[in-house]
């Protein structure tokens, strides 16, 4: 299945030949974790949305590569360490 994308752009989960090919059983492990994970602490919800956008590679209804996940988790990192979005 393709993604659909035209510009060139590094794949997505939909694609085989990127390693990340669908893998029901894999989301469902990986956001049970960030489910088990997340707590009141900044840093457990930080890391249960990591582990939540992680899993998006292999969610065959997402479109998403391994870099749109490194700039998504960067950005999580970065909204933290400013306090929130609201600042």
């Amino acid at each position: 299945m393709s993604s659909g994308r035209d510009d060139g752009g590094e794949g997505t989960a939909a694609d085989n030949d990127d390693g990340f090919d669908p893998d029901p059983e894999r989301v469902k492990r990986l956001r049970e974790i960030a489910d088990d994970v997340r707590g009141d602490t900044s840093e457990s919800k930080q890391l249960a949305n990591i582990l939540y956008r992680t899993s998006d590679l292999y969610d065959e209804t997402e479109e998403t590569s391994p870099e749109e996940i490194v700039r998504n988790v960067k950005f999580i990192l970065e909204v933290n360490e400013r306090g929130g979005l609201g600042r």
